[in-house]
């Protein structure tokens, strides 16, 4: 048996960053090890410097996930420069605590696509390894409760329609978690649900395929890649979330 932390992602909006290409900001089908490094650090307040606790949080974390609702998808195509000078000075953060911003570090306009998935909700259940090693998965609860700073799902703009935080609980792998996890009951699609599992516990007949989520946090990169298995589940039509 394993300790596990069930989330609920649900926004309006959500991207969940996949390979970057010039000025094509992409979105994976799925939540990436990376996005949710990322989400985990600031809810435990790290600071942006601070990529070694993040770096290592990355690679102790394994999750599945599950696409309650799928969503639709659009590129949104964005003009920016970051030079102006209405985007300097002084800023606001988290509970009243000043933020400067010097500027950009090039000039012009920059034309940008970004990717994004609308009205989707997915669900994902995630353990640490080594489960005593700090953080401990009853800490990362405790600060999706109650973060450090605002949380948003994959880019600022997605902020979440309602608490990611849904449970935690023992389970035999990470693949019963997320099958036995309840549906949302906000509109959750009808019929087979797309599961993403760990490759090296999914038992079902889906396809194995490489994902590409990890990230150098030191150099701001994406770096390293694993192996999912693709998969669905077949809920029954009443099925609804009850927690």
């Amino acid at each position: 048996m394993i300790s596990v932390l069930v989330l609920r992602l649900d926004a309006p909006l959500m991207s969940f960053g996949g390979t970057a290409v010039d000025n094509y900001g992409v979105t994976d089908d799925h939540p990436g090890t990376s996005m949710l490094a990322g989400l985990l650090a600031n809810a435990l307040g790290y600071d942006h410097r601070e990529t070694a606790r993040t770096q290592r949080l990355q690679s102790r974390l394994r999750h599945a996930a599950r696409a309650d609702r799928a969503g639709s998808r659009f590129v949104d195509y964005q003009t920016v420069d970051l030079g102006q000078p209405s985007l300097l000075g002084m800023g606001w953060t988290t509970h009243g605590v000043p933020e400067d911003r010097a500027g950009a570090f090039s000039e012009g306009t920059h034309i940008r696509y970004r990717h994004y998935i609308a009205d989707a909700i997915y669900t994902v259940a995630l353990t640490l390894e080594p489960a005593d090693e700090a953080p401990t998965l009853p800490e990362l609860a405790a600060a999706l409760q109650r973060p450090a700073r605002p949380l948003f799902i994959g880019r600022k703009p997605c902020l979440p329609a309602a608490p990611l935080f849904l449970y935690t609980e023992d389970s035999p792998d990470l693949e019963a978690a997320i099958r036995s996890a309840p549906l949302a009951a906000r509109r959750a699609d009808k019929g087979s649900l797309t599961l993403w599992l760990p490759a090296d516990e999914a038992t079902g007949d889906g396809r194995t395929r490489y994902v590409r989520d990890q990230r150098d946090w030191a150099n701001q990169i994406h770096s390293g890649e694993r192996l999912v298995r693709v998969d669905e589940l077949h809920p029954p039509a009443e099925a609804a979330d009850v927690r």
